[in-house]
């Protein structure tokens, strides 16, 4: 028997990368996943490689009336939602506070953050009927600390507010049997990192790091699923970093 044998799970921003890894990964745990995504065409592709255990669904997570559409698809698709993984996020700016268009600040924290608050407001009436569920909001090694040249006020502050956030909803839904966790993964190899990056840049830069390499996106699924698992029924409210002694340092 597979460990998330009954689970029923949300992943946003699975078109690709983390998304798309930890899509799955719950997949082969056992769960039946809804994959969500502005990006149609790759979103599709993902879940038809996982077969039959997964759906694809456009989905926009800044409006709230579209997570009750995935929310309610889903749940006639497969069941009611038992984990929810809010990993839809942008980059956005690496502009200094002066100098940051508000424009951008605005679309980086309507993703980053109240997507995540969306995404928990509408699987949660839920969670509560059912007396069970896991809600697990990734955020970044930018919501320990903000690193000039690499994010913004708007990424780092919405990084941050995803862990307030947690801690809250930890805290107010334990009664119900919820648990809400907060995964912060450092460097991981991602088709967006090959966009950005020369491999020669790739490569100094992981020669930087305590572990000498990048993360493998699994590696982080990996402890999603654990999180998502009745393996980690009693860690609620946690900061969970995944970055191979990065901020150790």
């Amino acid at each position: 028997m597979a460990r998330l044998d009954g689970a029923v799970a949300l992943v946003t921003g699975a078109a690709k990368g983390m998304g798309a890894a930890h899509a799955r990964r719950l997949a082969r745990e056992g769960a039946k996943v809804i994959l969500t995504d502005v990006d149609e065409k790759n979103g599709r592709k993902v879940a038809e490689e996982i077969g039959d255990d997964a759906v694809f669904l456009q989905h926009d997570v800044t409006d709230p009336e579209s997570w009750r559409d995935v929310v309610r698809a889903g749940a006639e698709e497969f069941g009611a939602i038992t984990v929810l993984v809010n990993n839809a996020g942008v980059s956005g700016a690496t502009a200094v506070v002066g100098d940051l268009d508000p424009a951008d600040y605005r679309k980086t924290i309507a993703v980053n953050q109240d997507g995540v608050f969306y995404g928990m407001q509408a699987v949660l009436p839920g969670m509560v009927q059912a007396k069970k569920g896991s809600i697990i909001n990734i955020s970044s090694t930018a919501g320990l600390a903000h690193k000039p040249g690499t994010s913004s006020a708007a990424y780092t502050g919405s990084k941050f507010a995803i862990r307030g956030m947690t801690k809250a909803a930890a805290v107010e839904y334990g009664q119900h049997g919820i648990r809400v966790n907060t995964v912060l993964p450092g460097w991981v190899m991602t088709e967006l990192m090959h966009e950005l990056l020369t491999p020669e840049q790739i490569e100094d830069n992981a020669s930087k790091l305590p572990a000498r390499r990048i993360a493998d996106p699994d590696e982080i699924s990996q402890v999603i699923a654990f999180l998502a698992s009745e393996e980690a029924s009693y860690v609620s409210g946690a900061d969970i970093v995944v970055d191979g002694a990065f901020t150790a340092e």
